[in-house]
């Protein structure tokens, strides 16, 4: 194996992928809690409540998401000091406000489409809309809601690789400054040239974090939709 590759894989896997995971793992929670909340509110028949929502629905799903990281990356600093994010961060904070418009829209589809029987005969047993929806309505809904939400994870994953646009340290940009590094600044002097190669590795390790997650979509869609 040539000298240069476990420098690389090295920091490509201590650097490159947590940047990666940590991104996707907040943009998912966040996603998760705060559009599945939304998206049940949505269903409420209050017009200023509903209206507040859907514009927030359509602001973040319309927007290109490049759009809205830079505005959480170079906008919100110029408001108040206190809402300048590190590059990381700002990503999974743009990548929250899309993917919970995305799950918002899908869940407020979910919820509506459970029979209104489910409704009456949860009010006839004593369910207020609370408890309605937390016993009855929101666990056949999440149960189609799952495999979109699945596909949105892909998704997310896949354009975390925005943080690497304001500097953030995620596996594309791991890639290139290594690839950068061997034909700028090689250790033996001599300009190598491993793009390929190097980026190569980094869509085989993107693929292989996204290849099981579409399949489980797939079989989730097969299995839990009714």
């Amino acid at each position: 194996m040539p000298e240069w590759v476990e420098p690389v894989a090295r920091y490509i896997l201590t650097d490159g992928l947590p940047g990666t995971l940590r991104v996707s793992a907040i943009a998912v929670l966040g996603s998760a809690i705060i559009g599945v909340v939304l998206g049940t509110l949505m269903t409420i028949r209050f017009l200023p409540s509903q209206a507040a929502i859907r514009f927030y629905v359509e602001v973040f799903r319309g927007l290109p998401i490049l759009v809205t990281v830079f505005v959480v990356y170079l906008g919100l600093p110029s408001l108040s000091p206190s809402l300048e994010f590190g590059p990381l961060t700002a990503a999974s904070v743009a990548l929250v406000l899309w993917g919970s418009a995305q799950v918002a829209e899908a869940t407020r589809g979910a919820v509506q489409s459970i029979p209104n029987e489910q409704h009456e005969a949860a009010s006839a047993l004593g369910f207020g809309w609370i408890g309605r929806h937390r016993s009855v309505i929101l666990p056949q809904a999440l149960r189609r809601l799952l495999p979109p939400f699945v596909g949105l994870l892909v998704n997310i994953i896949q354009n975390s690789t925005l943080a690497q646009v304001i500097g953030g340290v995620e596996l594309l940009q791991a890639g290139k400054s290594q690839s950068e590094r061997l034909t700028f600044f090689p250790p033996a002097g001599i300009g190598e040239i491993h793009a390929f190669e190097i980026f190569t590795g980094v869509m085989i390790l993107f693929f292989l974090i996204s290849f099981p997650l579409t399949r489980l979509a797939a079989v989730l869609e097969k299995r839990l939709i009714v």
